[in-house]
C-alpha cells in the first residue's frame, strides 16, 4: 500500500509535502492564485474542447474550493457565494 497524499492547491497525487511540483515556483513557494486558476482553467479547456471561458472558469473555481491551499480565497469564496 503507498503512502502517497494529494496535492493541498491540484489533488495531484505526491509523494510527500503539500504541493507538486507544478503548483511551486523556482523557489518551492505555492504559485501565485492567477497562475494557478489560468493554468487549471487551461487544463480543463483540455478536457472540455470547446466550452465557455466562463463555464470552464465556473468549474474551475469550484474545484479550487475544494483544495486546502485555495478554499479560503477570496475569490474562491466569492463564487461560491
Amino acid at each position: 500500500m503507498s503512502n502517497k497524499v494529494k496535492c493541498d492547491s491540484c489533488g495531484m497525487p505526491i509523494e510527500a509535502g503539500p504541493y507538486c511540483s507544478y503548483c511551486v515556483d523556482e523557489a518551492g513557494k505555492l504559485q501565485p492564485f492567477e497562475e494557478r486558476f489560468e493554468r487549471m482553467v487551461q487544463f480543463q479547456a483540455r478536457r472540455e474542447p470547446g466550452a465557455p471561458r466562463e463555464v470552464l472558469e465556473q468549474k474551475t473555481l469550484a474545484y479550487m474550493a475544494t483544495m486546502p491551499a485555495w478554499r479560503d480565497h477570496p475569490r474562491v469564496k466569492a463564487a461560491a457565494g
